[in-house]
């Protein structure tokens, strides 16, 4: 697909051919994740073919090779093959941009202490080091991510803070940016954080018109939150356990401390503090959670308006429901209902 591009009025080709072609390169293993790989790689792409068609560059302005162990076809983890260009410990510079792509098993990744060593050596040597999804537990096992902010993939971000404490991670960050390095949320999120490499190096005008071809946003709203299963603290005690069960089944009721105290023949302020360490949550927050669930559902499997989706959800009114959903997931439940509801537009007005 040919991309026209318009380059800026003050565009110097010959200064471009020689500051703007950026070699990246990309390292794959057995198991890795297929579009922590080709979504990147499509972005720079894209914008290979935008600019060499407007002669911005007579060359690829980010020639790409794919590194693993040895070269040859590497088998991802949906079963489809990749070939290597060239074995990652052949390749000491000459390097701009280098990618860690992820994968669904973590334990590929944290195999091999030759990757971990060639990693580590190349991270100075490199103007930009980056990871998609679970690529960043690399990272953090050759100690990059010491005192660094980083994400990966909404599902394996515990275990990453769990397993690397120095690592400050932000589950629900697309992609976070720390220097010289980069990490990206889950599997797609690597697009976002490509598209924001582009921007850097050649302005917004092309970013967004590589973001228009993938169809895409250039800046996805929200973060990593909008896309997971929320409800993730799960309490360790049968009590806290069938308490959660029932707070789910009674969410258009009195929830107040107060109330789920009295059910558990607790004082609110002993309550408070037990399930707050039995599940990393206060239990206000954990009933906004399962009423947001809740209207997640409703508005991705239904046409109800917005107004029935936040009486059934449990919220007084839409206005609280658009507050809650914006305070713990960055985006409000009409914008969540056009990413991911039904196709047909035309609410149900009554329940």
């Amino acid at each position: 697909m040919n991309i026209p591009f318009s380059p800026p009025s003050d565009h110097n080709p010959a200064q471009v051919r020689v500051a703007k072609i950026r070699s990246v390169g990309f390292v794959t293993y057995p198991g890795v994740e297929i579009i922590d790989l080709t979504g990147p790689m499509e972005v720079f792409a894209f914008a290979n073919n935008a600019l060499q068609r407007t002669g911005v560059c007579s060359e690829p302005a980010y020639p790409m090779e794919v590194l693993a162990a040895q070269p040859g076809p590497i088998k991802s983890s949906c079963g489809l093959q990749v070939i290597a260009d060239k074995a990652y410990g052949d390749v000491q510079d000459g390097i701009d941009t280098l990618l860690i792509a992820g994968t669904p098993d973590v334990s590929c990744l944290l195999c091999d202490p030759a990757l971990q060593d060639w990693v580590r050596a190349m991270a100075p040597r490199v103007r930009r080091l980056a990871s998609v999804c679970t690529g960043a537990f690399l990272l953090a096992q050759s100690g990059l991510l010491d005192g660094r902010r980083a994400t990966s993939h909404w599902d394996y971000c515990d275990w990453l803070a769990r397993d690397y404490p120095s690592v400050i991670v932000e589950p629900d960050r697309i992609f976070v940016r720390d220097g010289s390095i980069s990490t990206s949320g889950g599997v797609t999120s690597g697009i976002d954080m490509t598209l924001s490499m582009v921007e850097e190096d050649w302005g917004s005008e092309l970013a967004l018109l590589v973001a228009r071809y993938l169809v895409v946003f250039l800046k996805r709203p929200g973060g990593q939150s909008q896309f997971s299963s929320y409800l993730t603290s799960e309490a360790a005690r049968p009590e806290l356990k069938d308490l959660q069960a029932w707070i789910m089944l009674h969410l258009t009721g009195d929830l107040r401390v107060e109330i789920l105290a009295e059910r558990m023949f607790m004082s609110p302020r002993n309550f408070a503090r037990f399930f707050l360490t039995e599940t990393g949550l206060t239990p206000a927050k954990f009933v906004e959670m399962a009423r947001i669930d809740a209207a997640r559902h409703y508005l991705g499997s239904t046409r109800l308006s917005i107004e029935v989706v936040a009486g059934k959800s449990g919220f007084a009114d839409p206005e609280r429901m658009r507050r809650a959903f914006i305070r713990q997931l960055g985006i409000n439940p009409q914008s969540y209902r056009d990413r991911f509801g039904l196709s047909d537009p035309y609410p149900i007005k009554a329940a």
